[in-house]
């Protein structure tokens, strides 16, 4: 009898290599992918994708199961990194790995898994799944809250979730080390990922700088006045304390200060002083280009939650429908929600989609000028 043939992809994680190890476990038929998607720099010292496919394949050698090596750093380029810098330029702040997902691990990796055979697809994000013949695939969130990643899942479409498992949606992060420790996988104690998505950690503004020109402009507060000189708008974002330059005391506080807002139109960079200055919370939330992952909306108005970070919270909302986009107004006030980075939606741990976070309602006057906070 033939076995169902899963293609997963593995990045050279613990994360992965258990998902990968789990479904030979259950008896599949599984075959490894490791994803190369950037080529820029491969020399770098901040590249690991060599690193990453040695530690990949020897997995794979211990799981005993074939690992295919293939290169998707064109439509990366294409897809992710041309929207990344688009948004920066603008004066957004994008959250690639958003695209990451719906472009190059469930579009080009899911296409070329059809081409191997395959029957579904796997990877290591921790979410969860349920199908039901007579409805939608619904996205749920992951058992262990810490790490759930249905945040960075919420623009799938149908048809990518239908294929889709998720071995790791159950299990803490702590039983995936322990399953890798016991069964010697050589990622056992190998530390999570971070940085751009496929690129890595590296200092944010000398990468930027290769790709996009330095533009410096004053920061200002609400009120005119400025404090300092900013090394280009697009290097800073919303809720930003540290790297702003600015010492000393204002007004005789010795608040810190934070990233309010960005005035395009003069390259002025605002700021206000503290946590809890009024700027940097916003009740009204609005996005657009908003993705339903059933393929249409809920009825709307509805009481919902939301996140508008990756790490934060969901917050209770009431949602409606406004123009072409949406806005939900939070119990709560929300703190520095950024345009370009994403409101995702959920009811209860079923996750419903989202859009992409908007300028807020709200402007700053300025003594003599409006001031647009892009914020």
């Amino acid at each position: 009898m033939r076995r169902e043939r899963v293609v997963v992809g593995m990045s050279g994680g613990v994360d992965s290599s258990v998902a990968a190890w789990l479904l030979k476990e259950e008896g599949y038929d599984v075959v490894g992918v490791f994803m190369k998607n950037w080529e820029d720099d491969d020399d770098d010292a901040y590249c690991s994708s060599r690193e990453d496919l040695v530690d990949a394949a020897s997995v794979a050698d211990v799981i005993g199961i074939d690992l295919e090596a293939v290169n998707f750093a064109a439509e990366y380029r294409e897809r992710v990194f041309a929207h990344f810098l688009r948004d920066y330029a603008a004066g957004r702040t994008p959250n690639p790995d958003v695209l990451c997902n719906s472009e190059i691990k469930f579009r080009a990796f899911l296409d070329h898994a059809m081409t191997l055979g395959a029957d579904r697809i796997a990877t290591g994000h921790y979410a969860r799944v349920t199908r039901d013949a007579s409805g939608p695939v619904e996205l749920l969130k992951a058992l262990d809250a810490s790490k759930d990643q249905t945040y960075f899942l919420h623009r799938l479409t149908q048809s990518q979730l239908a294929p889709a498992m998720f071995p790791l949606g159950d299990l803490a992060k702590r039983d995936v080390r322990d399953i890798a420790r016991r069964e010697g996988l050589p990622t056992h104690a190998k530390r999570d990922s971070t940085g751009i998505c496929f690129i890595g950690e590296r200092p944010f503004r000398e990468f930027l700088a290769r790709y996009l020109p330095r533009t410096p402009g004053p920061i200002v507060t609400p009120e005119g006045s400025v404090v300092g000189e900013h090394q280009g708008l697009a290097y800073y974002t919303i809720g930003q304390r540290q790297g702003l330059g600015i010492g000393g005391q204002r007004d005789g506080e010795a608040l810190p200060w934070y990233v309010a807002g960005k005035d395009m139109a003069r390259n002025a960079l605002v700021v206000v002083q503290g946590h809890a200055h009024r700027l940097l919370h916003r009740r009204d939330v609005r996005s657009i280009d908003v993705h339903w992952i059933s393929g249409a909306p809920p009825r709307l108005p509805a009481r919902l939650s939301a996140k508008t970070r990756y790490r934060m919270p969901d917050a209770a909302c009431e949602v409606r429908a406004d123009g072409d986009g949406i806005v939900a107004t939070f119990d709560v006030p929300q703190w520095a929600p950024t345009p370009g980075q994403f409101l995702v939606l959920y009811d209860g741990d079923v996750c419903l989609g989202g859009g992409v976070i908007d300028a807020p309602l709200e402007v700053a006057r300025l003594p003599s000028e409006r001031v647009a906070l892009v914020s």
